[in-house]
């Protein structure tokens, strides 16, 4: 028995198919994988560029209220904010690195833009 178990070649054909699907699933996989990462970074360059390309900028106006008498009663200034774009906004591609500082240019209770 132990001399037809060593001398048998019965399993040799099915081990080489399953070794064989196996190499073909293990590729095929690879690829699914790769595409998977490629959609996954254009989706986030784009989700990127969106949020790029937002304008945060804001005015408001200021208001006064005067006493009969003659006077001020209550003012309110107005303010104003103006975004400036970053090195970054609105880059379509995958840039990883920006030398971006930020807001560089904020502008509170001025009126340097007719408002």
């Amino acid at each position: 028995m132990f001399k037809s178990f060593v001398n048998g070649e019965d399993g040799v054909v099915l081990s080489a198919e399953i070794v064989l699907v196996a190499t073909i699933l293990v590729l095929g996989m690879i690829v699914g994988l790769v595409e998977v990462q490629a959609a996954v970074v254009a989706e986030l360059s784009d989700l990127s560029t969106a949020v790029g390309n937002l304008d945060q900028s804001f005015s408001t106006s200021g208001y006064a209220s005067f006493k009969s008498t003659g006077g001020v009663k209550a003012r309110t200034y107005g303010a104003a904010y103006v975004d400036v774009q970053d090195d970054c906004d609105g880059d379509s591609s995958v840039a990883i690195v920006c030398d971006d500082p930020g807001e560089a240019v904020g502008y509170f209770g001025s009126n340097d833009f007719g408002f």
